[in-house]
């Protein structure tokens, strides 16, 4: 399985105001055994994704266990946060082209103001794939995201296959083969 390639993205983030930390890229074939995590609201490559339940734009309750059979990019992001920002018209971009039987994108903000500050953003943009808030940052230390943006991949069985630090080009033909691998596992 290829790892996603790294993007040089620095002029764009220094534009917008923000910088990327050190980008790393856990990656662990899909045939790895799960194993239990090291530290409590640590969330490794291997460990089957904790389920949780928040509310989407429109109020609904998504959990992601209703997302079995599905691969899932389960995103953490802020509307302050550039880097965040850089790469999310990528992941819309992905997002419109993979059918959603086989896949899903759940954007996860951390923004303490919820839909206050996503819903004029989403619109702004043209998001359509589904962004949640975890305002109070319950999910986001359940999986150790301690820094943003950082994107677990989750195969069919909702085990995470990788934790991508830092943004990444959702569109790139390395980001498409990864989730394509995931798929056909």
């Amino acid at each position: 399985m290829q790892s996603i390639r790294k993007i040089s993205i620095l002029p764009v983030l220094l534009a917008v105001g923000g910088l990327v930390s050190a980008a790393a890229v856990d990656a662990q074939p899909p045939q790895a055994v799960k194993r239990a995590p090291v530290e409590r609201g640590i969330v490794q490559i291997g460990d089957e994704a904790p389920n949780f339940m928040l509310r989407d734009l429109a109020g609904n309750v998504i959990s992601l266990s209703q997302l079995r059979g599905k691969v899932v990019l389960l995103n953490f992001w802020a509307t302050w946060c550039g880097p965040c920002r850089v790469e999310m018209p990528a992941m819309e971009q992905l997002y419109r082209t993979l059918p959603r039987r086989e896949f899903e994108i759940l954007a996860v903000s951390t923004d303490s103001q919820g839909a206050a500050v996503t819903r004029p953003f989403q619109k702004q943009m043209g998001f359509t794939f589904p962004i949640l808030h975890d305002s109070e940052y319950q999910v986001g230390l359940a999986y150790g995201a301690r820094t943003i943006p950082i994107t677990f991949m989750l195969d069919r069985q909702g085990v995470v296959r990788q934790k991508i630090f830092g943004a990444r080009d959702w569109d790139s033909p390395e980001a498409r083969d990864l989730i394509r691998a995931l798929m056909k596992s």
